[in-house]
């Protein structure tokens, strides 16, 4: 057999379909040592190796260059990889050099026009990863000269314009929209204390996402919530539902709207196709390929794991959340190396069902996809477009930080999507 799991055509992004066996097969026979469980120590060695490469390639090597400021697929994605080394390791090397890449990345982005304001793909990103790295080196100065570019982004009017005041023209989406701005606020909120930016702040931008929702189901009969991206009332993590109920699962919702979210996701799990237990990629599309976190069970398993957790009464969310991530490991895997489309994406709905059910199968699971990583990760660079090679989402930063976060899987979080 090959030395290495035949993928499927990249012209589609399809994933490969097969039974447990052959899942198995796939990750045992790719390389002799395959099926051999690595330890955390291996796996955090491994991913300190490639984090350095990483920032050759992004940092040391342009000489400090900033082509592209976001944590999706430019600069600010190595700062996010070092502050999760720096998380994981306490070394303050790795807390400096992520503080001078955002400083760098803050640098460009205002020479630039990008009118997003997400933590992912525009200035929420760079102000939050600024304050957060500030805060951890005791920079009292940045924190606050970060923290009020942020304060500032969120006094855009258009953020809590609800539909009924024309309130279309931002789009929802965890990418470009409010909910990765609410994920930016609560990054900050999470590192640097409760109420840093206040909920009377967030409050009004979560109530417009809802009602944002409303608007968009108004002629759909069985989904209370839905939106639309482009026109594409997309289901996924990356654009559509799944990244916007994922956010708002992290706010203290009133029990309309919590019923809301809940009649959503019910919706969602209703429509799942019959033979394989996937899930569509937009509202509609019978096309059942993709598998992966942009579009798939392997993110919408993220956000039913955050859904059991804040529904705990609710079982029928733990059993979904359990049923796409076997869908996740029947399907096998993907044939890109990165955290959007790739196996280390899919990796972290293992390691999200991990910390929800605390069976061990599912780090199991986890550290066989990032085995097979491991031992083949040279081959699936080649895979990867030169752009996003060592990008966090289309690239191996996203890899770096799967295997840091194997080497820990109770602390474990998808970069820029699990709180």
């Amino acid at each position: 057999m090959s030395s290495i799991v035949k993928f499927p055509s990249s012209t589609d992004n399809t994933t490969t379909s097969h039974d447990d066996s052959t899942v198995h097969e796939q990750l045992e026979t790719t390389s002799p040592v395959a099926n051999r469980t690595l330890s955390p120590d291996a796996f955090l060695g491994a991913a300190t190796a490639l984090k350095q490469q990483v920032v050759e390639a992004t940092w040391t090597d342009g000489g400090g260059e900033v082509v592209d400021p976001t944590v999706y697929t430019g600069l600010l994605g190595t700062a996010f990889t070092c502050l999760r080394f720096y998380e994981a390791t306490g070394s303050h090397q790795e807390l400096q050099l992520s503080s001078d890449i955002v400083h760098s990345c803050a640098a460009a982005i205002a020479k630039t026009s990008t009118r997003y304001m997400t933590f992912l793909c525009g200035r929420g990103g760079i102000y939050a990863l600024g304050a957060v790295i500030a805060n951890y080196c005791g920079d009292l100065y940045k924190r606050n000269f970060y923290l009020g570019e942020f304060l500032e982004l969120a006094q855009e009017r258009a953020l809590p314009v609800g539909p009924e005041e024309g309130g279309f023209g931002m789009s929802y989406d965890l990418l470009h929209g409010r909910a990765g701005f609410l994920w930016a606020a609560l990054f900050i909120n999470k590192h640097i204390g409760q109420e840093t930016v206040p909920s009377d702040l967030l409050n009004p931008i979560v109530e417009a996402v809802i009602a944002g929702g409303r608007a968009g189901a108004s002629d759909h009969a069985m989904c209370p919530l839905m939106y639309r991206w482009h026109g594409t009332r997309y289901w996924g993590a990356a654009y559509g539902l799944a990244g916007i109920l994922h956010i708002l699962l992290n706010f203290p919702l009133s029990e309309e709207d919590a019923e809301d979210v809940k009649k959503t996701l019910r919706y969602m799990m209703s429509k799942r196709f019959p033979h394989t237990g996937n899930y569509p990629s937009s509202e509609g599309n019978p096309r059942d390929s993709l598998v992966q976190w942009t579009h798939g069970a392997g993110g919408i398993a993220i956000t039913l794991c955050k859904a059991s957790e804040v529904f705990p009464n609710d079982r029928e969310f733990r059993d979904a959340a359990i049923e796409a991530g076997e869908v996740v490991w029947k399907s096998g895997l993907v044939e890109k190396p990165g955290l959007a489309d790739g196996a280390s994406g899919n990796a972290y709905a293992f390691l999200a069902l991990y910390r929800l059910t605390g069976d061990r199968i599912y780090e199991e699971r986890a550290k066989a996809f990032g085995g097979f990583l491991y031992h083949n990760i040279k081959k699936l660079t080649t895979i990867t477009n030169s752009h996003g090679r060592y990008s966090l989402y289309e690239g191996l930063a996203g890899t770096a930080c799967l295997w840091c976060d194997l080497a820990r899987p109770e602390k474990s979080r998808l970069p820029g999507f699990e709180i």
